[in-house]
Parts: structure tokens; C-alpha cells; sequence
């Protein structure tokens, strides 16, 4: 049976992991027969946004682990915790906490760069050849962690796609159930929250990222 990693970064849409995409991707492994352990790396978030209103609340600091133990029911590891040979494949969700927490791209655009944990912990996968599938905003780390040339989607938005080739990769376009496949660096993404309109959709497009990652592994 495969082991999956997944790569958490909060819990919030706004502020962290995109929570249906993160749950979409747990079943999905489930359902194809894989196992899966939860990580997430042990650092403040960004900043806390209240998800009724959309402001951001100056007086609310959080930690990423710990808000991420929520999505996983407080079976989650900190990053530094990998025991890489444990594991066949990586899947990281989306949502703004992977622009915000697990890099900076919300904020600096093509010249982001990824937070140190993160950075190790996914390039741990990358260098043993093994496949990671990126979904929704977080494939714009994918320039900063392969060589130049690598294939992924966000979808159709033209600001991300421009910074997505600015920093080296070969944006694809793909729509809401369709993945991109960088069979070369085993590399699979898909757009989900960003095109989808509901959990259906979203669910369709993971639900092929997630297959095409264990056939991959």
C-alpha cells in the first residue's frame, strides 16, 4: 500500500489550506487504496483572516502546525518530522496559505520565495524522483523548486500564468477537471479552487491529480 505525504498550510481559504481541497485530497487517497500522513511546517501564519468578514484580525497570531492539525484531526506532523524513506509521493493543497505561509508569493509576486522548512521538506521528494502533485495556487512554487522549463497550471488567470513563466516554468493552461502532467519530473497539477464553482468541481480535477500521483509512484 502507498504512503502519501500532505503538505498542510493552515486552515482557512483565506489564510491557510483551501479546507475543501484538503479534504477532497484525504478521501481521494483513501478511496484509491493509499495511506496518507499530514504535515505541516511549524511557523507563525502570515496574518488571521476572519472568514465571515474578509479583514484581517491585527490582534490574532497563529501557528501553521497547529491550525493545520485541525484539517487532520490532530494526527499532523511538523515537517522536520519526515521519515522521507516512509513515503511514495507528496500532495500539497491549496488555498492562500500556500502563497502566504508556505511561500510568500501573495506578496511578492515572481521574486517569492519559499519558506526553508517547506523548501526542504518538498525537495526531499523532488530529489529522489519521487512525484508531488500541487493543486490550485500552490503550483506557483513549482518554478522555484525544479529546473527551468517545468510544466504546471493555475488555470487561466494571466497575472499568476505571466509570473509563472517569469520565474522559469512552462505554464499550461487546464481547465477545472483537467490536470497537467510533467512526466518528467513527475510532476502533476491542477487548477481546483481556482476555477471551480463548487466542491464537485473541485473534487473532479483532484480526484484525477490524486490518481495520476500514486500511478506515478
Amino acid at each position: 500500500m502507498k504512503k502519501v505525504a500532505v503538505l498542510l498550510s493552515g486552515a482557512g481559504v483565506f489564510d491557510g489550506s483551501e479546507l475543501h481541497e484538503a479534504v477532497l485530497t484525504l478521501l481521494c487517497l483513501t478511496q484509491l487504496g493509499a495511506n496518507y500522513q499530514c504535515f505541516a511546517p511549524d511557523i507563525p501564519q502570515m496574518h488571521v483572516v476572519n472568514h465571515l468578514t474578509g479583514e484581517v484580525d491585527v490582534n490574532d497570531k497563529r501557528n501553521v502546525l497547529v491550525e493545520s492539525a485541525r484539517i487532520a484531526r490532530g494526527n499532523i506532523k511538523a515537517c522536520s518530522d519526515l521519515t522521507f524513506a516512509e513515503f511514495d509521493a507528496l500532495v500539497i493543497p491549496g488555498g492562500f496559505g500556500a502563497a502566504k505561509n508556505l511561500c510568500n508569493f501573495a506578496l511578492a509576486g515572481s521574486e517569492c520565495d519559499i519558506d526553508p522548512q517547506v523548501r526542504r521538506f518538498i525537495s526531499a521528494f523532488i530529489d529522489d524522483k519521487k512525484p508531488v502533485g500541487f493543486i490550485c495556487i500552490s503550483p506557483v512554487m513549482i518554478p522555484k523548486l525544479y529546473a527551468a522549463g517545468a510544466k504546471g497550471t493555475i488555470g487561466h488567470d494571466n497575472d499568476t500564468k505571466l509570473a509563472f513563466n517569469l520565474m522559469g516554468g512552462e505554464h499550461q493552461e487546464a481547465d477545472v477537471d483537467q490536470i497537467v502532467v510533467d512526466e518528467a519530473n513527475k510532476l502533476v497539477s491542477t487548477p481546483a479552487y481556482m476555477l471551480a464553482e463548487n466542491i464537485a468541481q473541485a473534487h473532479s480535477g483532484i480526484q484525477k491529480l490524486v490518481s495520476k500521483v500514486l500511478e506515478l509512484a
